[in-house]
């Protein structure tokens, strides 16, 4: 019997998408941008401490292994030849910090993910070292201090962690963001493996000057971080070496984009002026600002966009940064169980079809874009003996809503030019209930394109045009014609600005609540909020915490 004949598709590109809650490799055609195959691995996220999140980085970069394997599997079931896969890009979680040893390949702490507030003591008593009339650290990152960022993440565990203050002693630690982590471990690691970033992921460290596009001495300083441990920053498109293992081994990376980054190149946002909304474990919004840097008045922060080559010119984006959107769903589903799976939310919300006067304020990590008020806590109001776990999904999906109508006025007063839609993108938004709920509190259309990978598409195309790979294109006549889902606003602009204004004055409520740690790490909680404010609430959300388990 003959062989079966390989379908002829291609030149094809990987991307590899390593997020806060899951990792996955997507294929895609080059010539049509067509999805082809995918695997996707969920990943553990571990609370050693109240305000702590961390993830292993060896469980990180054996899901990539597993992903890759197991799409490439799946095309050879659909009869397509993966020798076909001509270059490989990465797009990741920003912010989150690894440092490893490079003789031993071993991670020598956990990585501190970008949601972690450990680090908020740090934050203060830089903070008192900043002049009042030279805020050099914003001026020169973009960034506001805060621990979203990689560099107090990094001066933690060099303060806390002996044995990578003891690998820097001896000249053997490399720091990185995930991106340089996978790719030095892609690349041959202790063989060879390439210690590198792109000017995206950099740009999220505060240890990197987005003007001249380098490591800042001064701001290296600041941290007390060596600079010898620092990867080497480059395009966010280029090739950075060939895979050293695995069924893909001798295949270029050759993309790197953050991935909020790696969604708006996704959308096909490169004219000035154009934007998107991702809605993932956070909500990114980000409006390219073209080449020049656009300092924001009203929370927002400047950061990379992209550089589409070593030789092309940087682009910057205005961001409203949005800590929890997807990660209270998946609060809802491990922490309270009030849902088997994500998917379960909008059954539940659509049987009720409102909050019933319950806002949902998911501030577990404080609050980003535009407060910056890492003294912020969650919280949950409203609650009468009528409420169920219905209104707190509904509620939970509206936060994210509002969550976006603020970065989004803020962007709005920034620009100077209102939004007349907002570009959607990321898993949340095959949630109908939550598409049409953001359309009706911003009171514009929102426009989901029907392929909603948006981010893997950014990283494979980064790839492709890669110099020295050359098979996509990134001419705006050769560019794919998207293929947009709209939302219309279904309420009247009164009732949203009142659905608005009261979960503003639930975001008051939610703030003044501190945190700060003792030596041993263990938090203290503080509040500038009356005594009995703590009591009638710790009394309703027991009530409401018994009603909704069904306790008598």
């Amino acid at each position: 019997m003959a062989a079966q004949k390989k379908a002829v598709v291609g030149p094809l590109v990987g991307a590899v998408v390593q997020g806060t809650n899951s990792t996955r490799f997507l294929v895609f055609n080059s010539k049509t941008a067509d999805l082809l195959s995918h695997h996707q691995v969920e990943l553990t996220q571990e609370f050693p401490k109240e305000g702590w999140v961390e993830q292993d980085p060896k469980e990180i970069l054996q899901s990539v292994y597993e992903c890759i394997e197991r799409t490439c599997q799946k095309l050879v079931e659909l009869n397509i030849d993966i020798s076909n896969i001509k270059a490989i890009g990465v797009s990741n979680q920003r912010e989150t910090t690894v440092i490893w040893d490079k003789l031993t390949g071993e991670p020598l702490y956990n990585a501190v993910v970008w949601l972690d507030l450990r680090t908020q003591p740090t934050v203060e008593n830089l903070s008192k070292k900043i002049p009042g009339n030279n805020n050099f650290v914003k001026s020169k990152t973009g960034l506001p201090l805060s621990t979203y960022f990689s560099a107090v993440k990094l001066r933690w565990i060099l303060d806390n962690v002996r044995q990578a203050q003891k690998a820097v002693e001896e000249g053997r630690a490399l720091f990185g963001t995930i991106d340089s982590w996978l790719i030095w471990s892609l690349t041959g690691g202790v063989n060879g493996g390439v210690h590198c970033t792109d000017v995206t992921n950099a740009s999220r460290t505060m240890l990197f000057n987005i003007h001249s596009l380098e490591w800042d001495k001064e701001l290296c300083d600041f941290f007390e971080i060596p600079m010898d441990i620092l990867p080497n920053v480059w395009s966010s498109s280029e090739i950075y070496g060939l895979m050293k293992a695995g069924t893909l081994e001798g295949v270029p990376i050759s993309g790197c984009l953050g991935d909020q980054s790696a969604a708006l190149v996704g959308q096909m946002c490169f004219q000035e002026g154009q934007a998107k909304n991702t809605y993932g474990t956070g909500c990114f919004l980000l409006c390219n600002t073209g080449h020049k840097c656009v300092f924001s008045e009203h929370g927002l922060l400047t950061t990379v966009a992209y550089k589409l080559g070593r030789d092309k010119p940087v682009c910057y984006a205005l961001e409203g940064s949005v800590a929890i959107a997807g990660a209270v769903i998946r609060w809802l589903r491990d922490n309270l169980g009030i849902i088997k799976t994500s998917e379960e939310i909008e059954t539940l919300a659509k049987d009720v079809g409102t909050s019933y006067g319950c806002y949902f304020v998911p501030a577990f990590s404080g609050l980003y874009a535009p407060y910056w008020e890492p003294s912020a806590r969650g919280i949950i109001c409203g609650l009468t003996q009528f409420t169920s776990k219905n209104h707190i999904a509904f509620a939970a999906l509206e936060s994210v809503c509002f969550q976006t109508r603020e970065i989004l006025d803020a962007m709005n007063r920034d620009c100077g030019v209102p939004f007349t839609h907002l570009q959607v993108d990321g898993g949340m938004t095959n949630n109908k209930i939550l598409m049409q709920l953001q359309a009706d509190i911003l009171h514009i259309p929102v426009m989901k394109p029907s392929m909603t990978e948006t981010t893997a598409l950014g990283a494979a195309m980064v790839a492709g045009a890669a110099e020295g790979v050359g098979i996509w294109s990134l001419k705006p006549e050769d560019l794919s014609v998207i293929i947009m889902e709209r939302f219309e606003p279904q309420i009247k602009v009164t009732e949203s600005e009142i659905r608005y204004a009261t979960w503003k004055k639930a975001v008051m409520k939610s703030m003044g609540w501190v945190i700060t740690q003792s030596e041993n790490g263990d938090p203290t909680i503080f509040s500038s909020l009356p005594l009995g404010f703590f009591i009638v609430s710790s009394m309703i959300m027991l009530i409401g915490a018994r009603y909704i388990s069904g306790i008598p």
